[in-house]
Parts: C-alpha cells; structure tokens; sequence
C-alpha cells in the first residue's frame, strides 16, 4: 500500500508518457498529473523509455515516489543506473 492508499495490484493503473527532458521546472505539472491519477483512484505508471535528458532533482523525485506514488514502466537504463547509484550512496 502506498502513502495515497492505492494499492497498485488491486487499481488500474494509467500510464503517463515522459519524453525529451526532465528538469525541476517541469516537476510541479508531473506530480499534478501524478496527483490527478490518484485523485480518479487510478495507479500512475510513468513510461520513460523516451526520457533522454534528467537533472539531479527529476531524479530524486523519480527515487522518492517509486513504488510509493506511481511506478515506473519503462526506464532508460542510464536513469535506472544513476538512479540506483545515488540509492546505494544514500544507503552508505
């Protein structure tokens, strides 16, 4: 269960397409969207195959909701790396 209590086995889910860049600016219309999802009780997936450009605070918002406010779908493998190399420093 997730801290929105939408259980991501049990609701549907919908899939939100992130592509080109993804920087601090645009964090604040994501997680509207992410919100939004929630709101309709659906489960946010985020599909980032097309995400080509990220910054350290995208990043970090990625680490933070996964798993707790959206999943994630389809995730570049430069992305899932530094994503689990700043977890991994984090753990340390």
């Amino acid at each position: 269960m997730n801290s929105r209590g939408i259980s991501p086995k049990l609701a549907p889910n919908v899939t939100i397409r992130v592509s080109g860049k993804l920087f601090q600016g645009h964090l604040p219309y994501l997680d509207q969207l992410v919100h939004s999802a929630v709101d309709c009780r659906l489960w946010p997936m985020l599909n980032l195959s097309q995400l080509e450009e990220i910054d350290r605070f995208a990043l970090f918002y990625l680490i933070d909701g996964e798993n707790r406010d959206f999943g994630i779908a389809f995730c570049p493998n430069f992305i899932r790396e530094w994503m689990e190399h700043e977890k991994d420093r984090a753990a340390a």
